[in-house]
């Protein structure tokens, strides 16, 4: 005897809308389709932000750039880089069997942990890696307060009460 099986055309849609989520919230799966970032032909780099004590650290891989192309401010939490990369020399794109190394300007803008003191911040650029030291703002290091403990009143014929 032969199973019949009820067609529900739905199904066929949620499984495409599960299969879409799951592309869309696995992060390297976008990188292979939008490599320079998704925004069509801007660019970007990696980013790491990390504590060191009473500073924040960023590092900012950018390659091929030259320290007076790039410009960095900060505004409340929020580190901004933008920058231009020039392509040395003009080429003719028939002869380019692959062209992934993009030129141009970008924009990046990173939230910050917390706030930091500007007026004391550092940068360095080395082998294509820009370092930023950014203290934290006074306000946001964390402060002791001693405990103070009272005497206790003596009371009743030389006994301590409280």
């Amino acid at each position: 005897m032969a199973d019949i099986t009820r067609w529900d055309p739905f199904s066929d849609i949620s499984a495409l809308r599960r299969t879409m989520d799951r592309f869309f919230d696995e992060p390297s799966a976008l990188r292979s389709f939008f490599p320079s970032g998704g925004n069509g032909g801007s660019m970007s780099f990696p980013i790491d932000v990390m504590e060191s004590g009473d500073n924040v650290v960023v590092e900012a891989s950018l390659p091929g750039m030259k320290p007076d192309d790039i410009d960095i401010s900060v505004t409340g939490q929020v580190l901004t880089l933008k920058g231009e990369s020039r392509q040395e020399h003009e080429h003719k794109a028939e002869n380019y069997y692959r062209h992934e190394r993009t030129h141009g300007s970008f924009v990046r803008q990173i939230g910050l942990p917390t706030e930091v003191d500007t007026g004391k911040a550092q940068a360095s650029f080395e082998d294509g890696v820009l370092c930023l030291t950014l203290p934290k703002a006074e306000s946001m290091k964390p402060k002791t307060i001693k405990v103070q403990a009272k005497p206790l009143i003596e009371a009743n014929g030389g006994t301590a009460s409280r």
